[in-house]
């Protein structure tokens, strides 16, 4: 799985639990118990009250005996990972080495990141950093489940994977030359996935006149705008008319 680290936790996507260089996740007690170490693993920076985790297991209606049948999960999970890893009776909180990579940690301080490198022009930088949410956001979050604070999950996912095609975007349209057609590709995802956001228009619009195909940068306009028009009944935003206009030359 790459160069050695302590501990790697893939969340999105099939679940990789590797502790000292031993894959443990086949250790995880049963479908209750992935749910379980997903949701500490996904709140690890924080002691979790029993309740909590009742909550995250059992979304809507509790069961008779949810209390016992937690307690013996945690101590199935303190087999699996080690004793050491899950501190705390009342509240719980799991315990990993310095250096630990979790996926979900990993896109957002990249997107971090690339954030910074675009507000400081810093475009080879913040191409480099969004390819990491870019890679993990499109995979699902615990796939096959369902729960409130999984959907929340995902959610921000669907915004981290939004963001970094803007920043990928914008970032491959300053460098110019080949990454033009990465601008592309990205600009096409975002009209896709978020039809509604006018960013992923504009990105198109320019990487066309790039290329010299004006014409077709106008028609993306004039999708959008019939979009907006028969869905919402609004127009596009200023600066996507600015846009407009310049490639019309007014």
């Amino acid at each position: 799985m790459g160069e050695s680290v302590p501990a790697r936790v893939q969340l999105c996507g099939r679940l990789v639990v590797e502790l000292d260089g031993e894959r443990v996740e086949d250790k995880l007690p049963g479908r209750q118990g992935r749910v379980l170490f997903a949701y500490l693993a996904t709140n690890r920076l924080r002691p979790i009250a029993r309740d909590d985790l009742v909550e995250a297991l059992w979304p809507g209606e509790v069961p008779a005996g949810a209390e016992a049948s937690l307690s013996a999960l945690l101590s199935k999970l303190r087999r699996a990972l080690g004793a050491d890893r899950l501190e705390g009776r009342a509240t719980l909180q799991l315990q990993l080495p310095a250096g630990t990579v979790i996926d979900l940690e990993a896109a957002s301080e990249a997107l971090h990141r690339a954030e910074s490198g675009l507000a400081q022009a810093d475009w080879a930088g913040a191409w480099a950093t969004a390819r990491v949410p870019l890679h993990v956001a499109p995979r699902r979050f615990l796939p096959g489940e369902d729960a409130p604070w999984i959907e929340d999950v995902r959610r921000q996912l669907e915004k981290m994977y939004v963001r970094s095609l803007e920043i990928t975007a914008e970032a491959s349209l300053a460098l110019g030359g080949t990454e033009i057609d990465t601008a592309e590709r990205s600009a096409r995802s975002l009209v896709r996935v978020a039809p509604y956001r006018e960013t992923g228009y504009r990105y198109l619009m320019r990487t066309l006149d790039l290329r010299g195909n004006r014409a077709e940068a106008l028609r993306v306009y004039e999708e959008l705008r019939r979009l907006l028009r028969t869905e919402l009944g609004a127009a596009p935003a200023g600066a996507t008319q600015d846009l407009h206009r310049t490639l019309l030359g007014v």
